[in-house]
């Protein structure tokens, strides 16, 4: 008779690496060009002027400047420094 007892198996035993996903740089923040503005899942934000889509939907500035949002905050563009001190 055995006097150990069998080890179950667990269904639920994992658990994925966090993929970091939001705001990176938020409006008013001075950029380079290339940095990454916002990572996401889909097109929650979409990309404006300056603004670059990923192949992963990620937002990227194309040009030095400072983040502008618009349209409920859902677009995201970035202006250049001169533009944005006249505004």
């Amino acid at each position: 008779m055995a006097h150990k007892k069998g080890q179950g198996s667990v269904r639920n035993g994992r658990d994925s690496v966090s993929k970091r996903l939001g705001v990176k740089e938020f409006g008013g923040t001075v950029v380079t060009a290339g940095s990454i503005i916002i990572r996401q899942r889909g097109s929650k934000f979409i990309a404006g002027k300056n603004v670059g889509t990923g192949r992963d939907w990620t937002l990227f500035a194309l040009t030095d400047g400072k983040v502008k949002c618009d349209k409920n905050s859902r677009r995201v563009n970035v202006v250049a420094e001169a533009a944005a001190a006249k505004n």
